[in-house]
Formats: structure tokens, sequence, C-alpha cells
């Protein structure tokens, strides 16, 4: 198994899953101001998918294919040098099987390409290793938490503008011109000063000549690969555009801090207090300020609707299902649509790969209990596997579509 070594720092291209487009290229800027050269992958051909079959059993869920797939279509595409490339992927460190990811991964690269390290981006102390050249160190990880805010601040707003901009492309400039700001802001400490920043980046995209809002809004939930990877989720996202629908999405935030609610929480059942208990539950009171200036920022400025406050969404999960429910997105998907329909975004779509287990619980086997509640609710689940094709999926969305209902 090779290993990124300190020297490789100066030599390697670390190639990033996409996942998150506007997020994860907050990231690569910060990384990049420590000296690591990353390249966020968009490829989103069928060779992906292909490659996923070839290195990953089929039994093995959809977003674990994908990601795999992409690295090896990569690495195989000639456009990387294999001696001179490192991987970066993500754990969560949950009993999920995307915890696993890393080592189906290095399977495959043993057999193919052995001089490929494979670095672990975890917050859970998983792959730990003082040697490495790869740290994540308490000013990056700080940085990271900040990027993430700002990240889920463009992502929704920008979708707030997206369907209504008078002159196409106009909300993507702006978005691209504030992603370059905030590299930028994040080689100093103005990123710091979040109520400046988020106070010009809500008056930029306010400034946006935009028509009436008053299209169908649609909202995406599910497991969080598939939910957010326009790979994933074949470009859900612009085809609800196509439609004439605004496309609403919760913020990556509320998975954050979902994660360290729920270390709180199994303490509480299960009966423990341990370091790990004491520091999620610090971390999420920090990270919970934080969003609540967030939201407040959005409210005083009038424009945008803000992400939901997830003390809320909390609430939201206790009328339907219990907070030890923590396996994969757990409680937090039932809570979301529960709060989408209490918002006016009666109509969503439940995004899962085919065969997750944890999202089939707490996803489709809740739809029929939030649909109990909130008559008006207009729920679909959608399955996504290699197998499944685009026009079938889509099929779906527009017969979900047909029954929609604007925003009163």
């Amino acid at each position: 198994m090779a290993k990124f070594l300190p020297e490789m720092k100066k030599t390697h291209t670390i190639l990033v899953p996409d996942m998150l487009p506007v997020h994860f290229q907050l990231l690569i800027g910060i990384l990049k101001s420590y000296g690591y050269h990353c390249e966020l992958l968009r490829t989103s051909s069928r060779a992906v998918v292909d490659e996923g079959l070839k290195n990953v059993h089929n039994d093995t869920c959809y977003p674990a294919l994908l990601v795999i797939g992409q690295f090896m279509e990569a690495l195989k595409s000639g456009r990387y040098d294999p001696d001179k490339t490192a991987l970066l992927i993500t754990q969560t460190g949950g009993g999920c099987r995307a915890s696993n990811y890393i080592h189906l991964l290095r399977k495959a690269l043993e057999e193919q390409f052995p001089q490929v390290p494979v670095i672990s981006l975890n917050f859970s102390g998983l792959e730990k290793d003082p040697k490495s050249g790869w740290q994540m160190t308490p000013v990056i990880f700080m940085k990271f938490l900040y990027a993430v805010l700002y990240g889920d601040l463009l992502m929704q707003i920008s979708n707030q503008c997206r369907p209504y901009e008078q002159k196409p492309g106009m909300t993507d400039k702006v978005l691209h011109r504030w992603q370059v700001r905030l590299e930028r802001a994040f080689q100093s400490t103005t990123f710091m000063n979040t109520k400046l920043v988020y106070r010009r980046i809500l008056e930029d995209f306010a400034a946006i000549p935009r028509r009436a809002r008053n299209k169908v809004r649609v909202g995406i939930v599910g497991e969080i690969y598939v939910k957010y990877s326009p790979l994933a989720n074949n470009h859900l996202e612009e085809f609800l555009l196509q439609e004439g629908c605004e496309p609403v999405i919760p913020s990556l935030l509320e998975f954050v801090m979902y994660c360290a609610a729920s270390t709180a929480v199994d303490g509480k059942l299960y009966h423990f207090f341990d370091k790990q208990v004491l520091f999620n539950g610090l971390g999420y009171q920090a990270i919970y300020a934080m969003q609540k200036q967030q939201i407040e920022a959005i409210r005083k400025h009038g424009v945008f609707d803000p992400p939901h406050d997830f003390e809320h969404l909390r609430k939201c999960a206790d009328r339907y299902i219990n907070q030890g429910v923590s396996m994969g997105e757990g409680w937090l998907i039932t809570a979301e649509m529960a709060a989408l329909v209490e918002s006016g975004t009666e109509n969503i779509i439940c995004t899962q790969p085919f065969g997750c287990l944890p999202n089939h619980i707490v996803a489709k086997g809740m739809m029929r209990v939030i649909k109990n509640a909130y008559p008006h609710a207009n729920i679909t689940a959608i399955d996504y596997d290699p197998g499944a094709t685009r026009v079938n999926q889509e099929n779906r969305v527009k017969l979900m579509l047909a029954n929609a209902r604007k925003p009163e």
C-alpha cells in the first residue's frame, strides 16, 4: 500500500472526487495555499460507471462504485501520470459502507496502480499516520468549516437566483467571482469577518436582475453523495431547471451538525461519556452558533430564504423518529422532508442509491408518515444504480411534477 510521503506534496497532483462542486472548489483553494496541488474530477461519462463495475462488486452501494470508478477512469485516461498522482477520499467513520470505500479503492489500486497513494480526509481519527505528508491541522480544519458555511450560502442563494435570472449565466458569473474572492480571503484572516462577507455576497446576488419568484420549488434530499453529486443524480438540478422548477437543496452544514449531535445522543442512550462525546458536544455548540449567525444575516438582508435552523430540524425529527436512528443519514432525511414541507417546499425528491438500507428505512419508509401529517406533500423516491436509465429517472420526476403545486 503506497503512502503519501512529505516529499510528494511538491511533486504529486491530488485528485478529488466530484460531490459538491461549489464547496469542494473552496476546499481545494484552501489546500492550494498550503502547497497541495489538488484537482476536482468532473468526468461524468459512462466510462466512470463501467470502471466502477469492473473494480467494485455491484452489490456495493452506488456512491462507492462512482467514486472509485471516477478515480480509475482518471488514472487510465492518460491525463495524469500515475507515478505523480495521489487520491483523496472522505471517510465519515460511521457504520455506513462509506467508511469502507477507501479499502475497496486500495484493493483496486493494488492490482493496477500500486504506486498511487490514497489520502483519507476524516475528522474521526481514522487513518492516523504521523509520518504522512498529509496532515489535517487545526487551522486547516477551521478554514474547512468556514468553507462549508460559505459554500452552503453560495449554493443556496444561487439556486434561488438561477431559475429567475433575466440574463442567463449571470448567477454563475457572480458565483464564480465569489469563489475566486473567497480563495483569496482564506489566504489571510479576512474569511473570519463573516458578517461583512455574508452581507457582500447577499448584496451581489440580490443585484442580479430577476423575474418574480413564482416557480415550483422542488426539494432534494437523500443519501449525501447522490443528493449533491451531479454525477450520481444525473444532473438532477439542471433537469429541474429545464423543467421550469426551483431546486431547493439542504445545506451541507446540517450533515456536519448531525454527525456531531449523534455522538452526544449515543452517549445519552447508551449511558457513556468520553472525550469524543465531550468534544463533539462542544463542537456542535460552536457550529450551531455559526449557523445561527448566518441565518440571522440572511433574514436581516431580507431577500433570500435562510437554511433550516438545526435545532428546529431536531424537533421535526422528534415528531416521527428517534434521534438514535443515526446510521447513514438517519433521522436527518426525515427531518429535512418535514422542514421543507413546513416551509412551503411541498414537492420533494428523495434520492437514494438502490439497496441503501438506511435510506430506504428513514426516507422511503417515512414518506407515508410525512404525507399523513402534511396531506399536500408531494414526495417521490428515485433509485440510482448502474442499471437505472436516466430516461426512466427523469420520467419519474416528470410524473411527480405533474402533481406539483406552486408555493402560495
